[in-house]
This record gives structure tokens, sequence and C-alpha cells, in this order.
């Protein structure tokens, strides 16, 4: 059964959380001993069922009534499975989204259709854009404080539409929904019959995510395994996830930034030998003559396009501390398990998130969007995040706090 990891983001307030209560809820996936958290009187003191405490796992987020952190929920039906993630609200807890939006196949944008499309809703579209979402459902919510109106519905509808092309959307739904009331979540209203689409599930259960692993084989090195025991003297493997593509028993693989080549004789999956090892899957690979192959390097089939591999690169950046990008400061890059040194040599242009323009700038600050040059003190290999989000993306780590300060996305 296919697996469909999707994000919900809007503002605060716009009711993210209520939404997945109600999504839940109607769909009969809460555990029986998860409902008496929506006892009728609950522990906020409310009468009424509150389903928003059912991702608002965080004592300060239920103290509060919003979301800090990131909570992930899980359910099925009978025709797909589901991942959500509920993300913050809150411009400042920006790199939580982020975060959240880079292992998404979809994201619902929440647009209280009382305020229309705001700041947070555009910015939430590019950052889900950046990251590589391509199928959006836009959740116009609180439909029953406006009557139910369709002239209101195809109001907001159309601002959205005027954003779309810039965001890169290759699929857009528009739903008008009222999480609170159940409207268009789970069945069909008949407080709209003017809407003529599906129902939000139905939607979530039938949209095309189909993404079979085009990308070109990569494979990054987590770990040399040598068992230091008298019957494994002979055994080196180099253990880590299969990023992209596919490897097979008998492929030629080229290994770098040592250049060197080698034939797979061997891979190991699950304490099982296999004959080929797919996207996501967690092996061991062993090849026909020892090699000095390190943690962080990558090795991909020789037969198929190379990383890319540089010293200079150009990159989105989104900014994800308190203070300012420094030019000309040392970070840390981390590509998942290589880091190296790197300076932010230029700052390119920055994203208005007014005008969705990109203009000059000298400064990055927190929540920044930009466009940034990057000089390494070693070459990196890696490729284009369009062409492969899983090595086409890496964070910014301050050398001297270790805060993990930007996310990148590779041009």
């Amino acid at each position: 059964m296919q697996t469909l990891k999707f994000i919900t983001a809007g503002n605060v307030d716009d009711g993210k959380s209520t939404l997945i209560g109600r999504l839940l809820y109607d769909s009969n996936s809460i555990s029986t001993d998860h409902l008496g958290v929506l006892a009728s009187k609950n522990e906020i003191g409310q009468d009424t069922i509150d389903l928003a405490l059912i991702t608002d796992g965080l004592r300060a987020e239920r103290e509060q009534g919003i979301t800090i952190d990131v909570a992930y929920k899980y359910f099925a039906t009978q025709r797909r499975k589901f991942i959500i993630a509920d993300s913050p609200g809150h411009h400042q807890y920006t790199r939580n989204m982020i975060t959240a939006a880079s292992v998404s196949d979809l994201i619902i944008l929440l647009v209280d259709i009382r305020k229309g499309i705001t700041q947070q809703t555009k910015r939430h579209g590019l950052i889900a854009s950046l990251m590589g979402i391509k199928n959006v459902i836009v959740a116009l919510n609180k439909i029953d404080l406006e009557n139910y109106s369709e002239n209101k519905y195809n109001q907001v509808k159309q601002d959205f539409e005027d954003l779309k092309n810039q965001l890169g959307f290759l699929s857009v739904n528009y739903i008008p929904i009222s999480a609170l009331n159940g409207d268009n979540i789970v069945e069909k209203s008949l407080n709209t019959p003017w809407y003529t689409g599906k129902p939000l599930l139905e939607i979530l259960e039938t949209i095309d995510i189909d993404k079979q692993d085009q990308n070109n084989a990569r494979f990054q090195v987590q770990l040399i395994i040598r068992p230091q025991t008298p019957e494994h003297l002979d055994y080196r493997g180099y253990a880590g996830a299969v990023l992209s593509g596919e490897y097979k028993k008998g492929d030629s693989v080229r290994i770098l930034p040592s250049n060197l080549t080698a034939n797979i004789i061997k891979i190991e999956k699950d304490l099982a030998l296999v004959d080929k090892a797919v996207a996501t899957d967690n092996i061991i690979l062993h090849f026909d003559s020892d090699l000095d192959i390190s943690r962080g390097d990558t090795i991909y089939v020789d037969n198929q396009k190379a990383p890319l591999i540089s010293n200079t690169i150009s990159s989105w950046l989104s900014w994800l501390d308190t203070q300012e990008l420094q030019l000309g400061k040392t970070y840390i890059l981390q590509h998942r398990f290589h880091s190296v040194r790197v300076k932010v040599t230029a700052i390119e242009k920055k994203w208005d998130i007014n005008t969705l323009e990109f203009l000059d700038s000298s400064k990055v600050e927190l929540n920044d969007i930009a466009k940034v040059s990057l000089q390494t003190n070693q070459a990196l290999h890696f490729d284009s995040f369009l062409d492969n989000p899983k090595t086409g993306n890496a964070i910014l780590i301050d050398e001297t706090s270790f805060n993990t300060v930007g996310a990148l996305m590779f041009l």
C-alpha cells in the first residue's frame, strides 16, 4: 500500500491542528485510549471536544493553544497510508516547517477564508516549492463563518491562482472547509452545494504521487564495518542508506572523492544477502578490492551521470538563526555524513515576501530566503536540489555555538 507524506501549514489560529484532529476523528483513525483525551471536559477548561489536542501534544502548546514543534501522526484507510506533519504557524518556527517539508509529498495550505492569502501563506508556499513539493491543497477554512459564501471562496481562490505560477506547483486543489464542523473533510457538505470537487480525504486518497525514483544511483557511506573477531578478519563492509536509484550485485561503481572504481560483489540488507537494493534501503556494500573509503564518501554507479564536484556552489538559503548571516565568516556545511568548512561569499538576491520578487540585499536575517554563493575548503560532491533532493540539500552550522543556522538547497 502506498504511503503519502503530507504537511499542513498556515497562520497561527487558522485551524491546522483542528483540521488534522477532525480528519482523524471523522475517519475513525483515533485509538480508543487516545479518545480519552477528548473528554467532554478537557484539561484546558472547555466544554466542547477540542480536536487540536490530538496533535498539540506538548504541554506548552496545550496551554498556549498554538503549535510549536512539528507533530507527526500516522493513519491509514483502505486506499492509502498517511504520515501527517502538523507544522507551526508562528514565523519564528519556520525552521520546523522546513524540516517537515523536506520529506513531504504534498502540502495542505490552510487559509482562514476571512483573512485571505497572507505573508505567511506566501512564505509557506515558497518554502514548500523550494523543498521540492509539487502538489498543494489550499484548504479555505472557516467557511461557516462566511455563511458558506461561494463568492468569498472564489475571491480567495483567485488570489492564490495569481500566485501559483510563481511558486511552481504542478497541481493545486481548492476546498472550502470548516475544520471545526467537519464540512468537506471526510464527506461532502450539504452546506456547500456549489462546490463540485471531492472532500479532503478523498483527494488525499486519490491524488497521483507516483514518484518512481528515476534519479541516478547515490549512496553515501555512513559507517565502515570491520568486526574484530577471528571469524570475520576479512570482513569489510560499507554501511548506509541508498539515497536514490538502485544498486545491483555486479555493478561497477565509482567512489568520490578518490575517483577509484570497484565492483559490488555482495549486498547485505536486514542481515541477509540480496541481489538488488533501491532507494531508502539500509544496506552494506562489499567490493572486489580493498579501497581507502571514508565516512561521507559518495558511491555511484559508474555508467550513470556523476554528481557535481565543486568548491564554488550557488544555493538557496533559508536562514534559521536570530543572528544575521555574516559574509566571510567560516561555517560548517553538513552534507549528510560529509562536512566541510564554508564561507558565504556573496548574497545574490533575497526574496521579498510582500511582492514575491527577488531584490538586491546586503544582509540575511531570521526566516529570510536568499540566493547565495558559497566557497568550501574542500570540493563537495552533490546534485542540484531539483535533480535530486536527497543529495541536493545541506545545513549550515555555526562552528562556535554548533547551532544549525541555515538550510541549503543547491542550484
